[in-house]
């Protein structure tokens, strides 16, 4: 066990990483008519780097986190965020766009592996009743990034030019390796080697584990398929200002600080229930929302419920994981940010389809909410069957008491 003196510091130290990963991720968006010029390429072609990044996530989260189970987690930790560090110092010096591709991909493999460390991690510090808020202050990195990162570090790409930003990216990255480095105290490795790797593939497979992944995916698909259009949304049907939208991203930014924070303090008592009820709340925030997108208060309201219920998702997914598989925690955390991914490419397809199909840019909204029911369905089945299994080992237990 980690000892408490230090943990504050860690869970300091472990933020800032998913502070520079969240940054670098998104930042991009904001970027790509800065990075298509610089680059002689089109902004659509400048978007595949946004797809190379996500691509490298999926990838990397289940084979770094199963190639670092027989390390120690500060080891691994390092790595991964010396790796990213790298990544982005490399994507500043990039010369063209092919070779940006490439690095953008290889900067996303850690991605997802170090945030299921860095939640194993943060878990691992802390008494069993805390576990989810030691996950959510971890995740307050990532929020941060939203809500300061992504507008700063776009303001400085436009100002000095998109290899700043990447430049002053990798450089935070720099700062989280020193930080970890100096704060996570040194545990043991999880051991075994090959027989390690086989304990964290078994436990991925569990069906519990692929359920509650696939509840992530719907669920975290629901905002995206609002989110990737939410621009339009409050420029053309709501009337705000383009001006204004800066703003009211950083409203959907504070939501989602909030729900991780709330989220994580819900979890540490219920997790499941703590999903039901953000996945019931996003539901019915994303299908008003086509009724209160023309109302600057209810707007408001709307985008903060949006990231809160979302967001906090987070640390009770973490939390209910690792319930699950026990001592094999590693690979199905990190498969999290593979499948959050996915729900991210799957939301806003989905909701591209909708809009091309003439249903008008609300329509998007709509299909978030039918994904946050249907990630909510998922987590029924997976809480019925919890239910049934602990019935049948009740009932083995009683069959075996003697009479």
């Amino acid at each position: 066990m980690i000892r408490r003196p230090s943990a504050g510091l860690a869970l300091f130290a472990l933020a800032v990483g998913t502070f520079g990963i969240g940054t670098t991720e998104f930042v991009i968006m904001g970027l790509l008519p800065e990075v298509a010029a610089g680059l002689g390429v089109s902004v659509s072609e400048a978007g595949h780097l946004i797809s190379a990044y996500a691509l490298g996530v999926v990838v990397g989260a289940p084979l770094l986190a199963g190639a670092g189970v027989s390390f120690s987690r500060r080891q691994v930790l390092i790595a991964l965020m010396g790796t990213f560090a790298v990544g982005n110092l490399l994507s500043a010096l990039a010369p063209e766009m092919g070779s940006l591709l490439v690095i953008r991909f290889l900067t996303g493999l850690p991605h997802g592996a170090f945030f299921g460390a860095a939640s194993v991690t943060a878990a691992s510090m802390v008494a069993r009743d805390r576990r989810a808020t030691a996950v959510a202050r971890v995740f307050l990195g990532l929020t941060i990034a939203n809500v300061a990162g992504v507008p700063l570090g776009t303001l400085l790409g436009q100002a000095l030019g998109w290899r700043a930003t990447f430049a002053a990216v990798g450089l935070i990255g720099v700062l989280a390796v020193v930080a970890v480095w100096a704060f996570v105290p040194e545990a043991a490795p999880t051991g075994g080697g090959r027989a390690a790797l086989k304990t964290e593939v078994s436990a991925l497979r569990h069906p519990q584990v692929l359920l509650s992944l696939g509840a992530v995916v719907f669920g975290f698909g629901a905002m995206f398929a609002c989110y990737s259009y939410v621009t339009p949304m409050l420029t053309d049907v709501g009337g705000f200002a383009p001006t204004t939208v800066t703003l009211l991203l950083a409203v959907v930014g504070l939501g989602m600080t909030a729900g991780s924070i709330v989220g994580g303090r819900l979890a540490d008592r219920a997790p499941l229930k703590t999903l039901c009820g953000c996945l019931v709340a996003l539901a019915v925030v994303l299908a008003t929302f086509p009724l209160t997108v023309g109302t600057p208060l209810l707007a408001v309201l709307s985008l903060f419920g949006a990231g809160m219920f979302s967001l906090a998702l987070g640390p009770a997914i973490q939390t209910r994981i690792m319930d699950i598989v026990g001592d094999a925690p590693t690979m199905a955390s990190a498969a999290i940010q593979s499948a959050s991914n996915v729900a991210n490419s799957l939301g806003a397809w989905l909701g591209g389809i909708v809009i091309a199909a003439g249903f008008g840019l609300l329509a998007p909204a709509l299909v978030g909410a039918v994904l946050a029911i249907a990630g909510l369905a998922v987590l029924l089945v997976s809480g019925g069957l919890q239910v049934q299994a602990r019935r049948e080992a009740r009932r083995d237990e009683a069959t075996l008491v003697p009479a």
